[in-house]
């Protein structure tokens, strides 16, 4: 490794092993880049690997990539060292194999002697080596300021205490979280670890924007003490056209303006055959055009006909393209055809869709983001498609929603953008 320049300051990186964290901390690293940082951004090969095309020549002089081996274990050889494709029932041994790649972490902190570590939410032996060595600890974490906030308070706060911002959360979301930590002994060992990384910290980075989430913000050093600050979106840069890009792009530049839904649940998460086929049919009742991304898990031997309603892609040829595993979506919801995103409510995704002014048809799934959906709703950049008593989507509601959104709200783009 490099020796550091001493006239700057020195930042070792540690995100989670997820594309959807590696990402946000390599723009993160560049903004800190023009104001005097050096930056070691640390992660596995495979990790690494899918981002190295962004670090350009104007930033490899001041962002340098270090590889973190994980212990070799014969259920998770190198290519799995990312949860991009692991397949599920993986997720928690390479969970097990991250945190104990702490010794060869420390190895790593010992040769860069950084200035600070910056570190995520799952990390809490990081930033216990960090203070070892004397080194300030700052956590930079991709949730919402709400959620962050609403974590914090649980974990602060009695339970007699009350969350000082009333929030309607759909029965179904608190009782699928109750029953996970009752029936998961892993998942409390995770809920355990994300609390004990949030309090090491002595300053809390939030993927956000103040005038977007400013009393979430506001509340986080209210009870936890700690300077809590707004970094911005650090919405992803393009790439390079490719050939799954010039598809969609060719298909958005034959559509009007506005009149296309883009549809996508993430890189991690999975819809069930039920939940795919309510969304198909929801598609098809609003009769607007549509990109749908739709994903399966590692391993799944389900084909995209079969998951579909029968005859369903006939049916919508003109209007709709599904396409099975990635999109570009940046480049879709910065395009002028796009008139509306029916997410899943991640973070990143909500932060891009209010970057471009695509107002967000919201379908919350789990953890955070029925709470971000709140701030979509109390933002006024979209509406949320609301579940039955059993929590469960229907294809009516779903069409409601999307037509709502895309063709009652008028120009949404330019209301979303200035709501925003």
């Amino acid at each position: 490794m490099d020796t550091k320049n001493t006239e700057s300051i020195s930042v070792l990186m540690l995100p989670w092993l997820a594309h959807g964290h590696i990402s946000p901390y390599l723009d993160l690293a560049k903004k800190l880049c023009t104001r005097n940082f050096n930056i070691y951004l640390c992660s596995t090969p495979i990790n690494l690997n899918s981002i190295k095309k962004k670090v350009t020549d104007k930033w490899s002089n001041l962002i340098q990539l270090v590889e973190l081996n994980l212990p070799a274990l014969p259920d998770l050889p190198p290519h799995y060292h990312t949860t991009n494709g692991l397949p599920p029932h993986l997720m928690v041994t390479l969970k097990t194999a991250f945190e104990n790649s702490s010794p060869e972490f420390e190895k790593i902190f010992e040769s860069v002697k950084p200035d600070i570590l910056i570190y995520d939410f799952n990390q809490p032996w990081a930033a216990d080596i960090a203070l070892s060595n004397n080194t300030p600890a700052v956590q930079f974490l991709l949730c919402s300021a709400i959620f962050c906030s609403l974590s914090r308070h649980v974990m602060y706060c009695d339970s007699s205490v009350s969350f000082p911002f009333p929030l309607t959360i759909h029965k179904y979301f608190t009782e699928k979280m109750k029953a996970r930590l009752d029936s998961s002994p892993d998942f409390a060992k995770e809920i355990d670890r994300a609390s004990r990384a949030g309090k090491i910290s002595k300053v809390v980075l939030l993927r956000t924007f103040r005038e977007v989430e400013g009393k979430y913000i506001d509340y986080v050093p209210v009870i936890s003490q700690k300077m809590t600050l707004p970094v911005g979106p650090l919405v992803q840069e393009e790439l390079e056209d490719t050939e799954d890009s010039t598809q969609t792009i060719q298909f958005l530049d034959k559509k009007d303006e506005s009149s296309v839904v883009f549809v996508s649940f993430g890189s991690e998460y999975f819809l069930s055959k039920d939940e795919i086929q309510e969304i198909a049919y929801g598609l098809e009742l609003s009769k607007l055009n549509f990109i749908w991304v739709v994903r399966f898990p590692f391993g799944e031997n389900m084909k995209l006909e079969e998951a579909l309603p029968l005859g369903f892609l006939d049916r919508v040829r003109d209007r709709g393209l599904v396409i099975e595993g990635w999109a570009p979506q940046a480049k879709i919801l910065n395009h002028s055809s796009t008139g509306g995103f029916v997410s899943h409510c991640g973070w990143g995704s909500i932060m891009e869709s209010m970057m471009f002014g695509v107002p967000v048809i919201a379908m919350p799934m789990h953890i955070d983001q029925p709470f971000n959906a709140v701030v979509v709703k109390e933002v006024g950049v979209g509406q949320e498609v609301e579940r039955d008593e059993n929590g469960r989507f229907n294809r009516e509601e779903i069409a409601k929603v999307i037509r709502n959104v895309v063709l009652v709200w008028g120009d949404s783009k330019e209301e979303s953008k200035g709501n925003a």
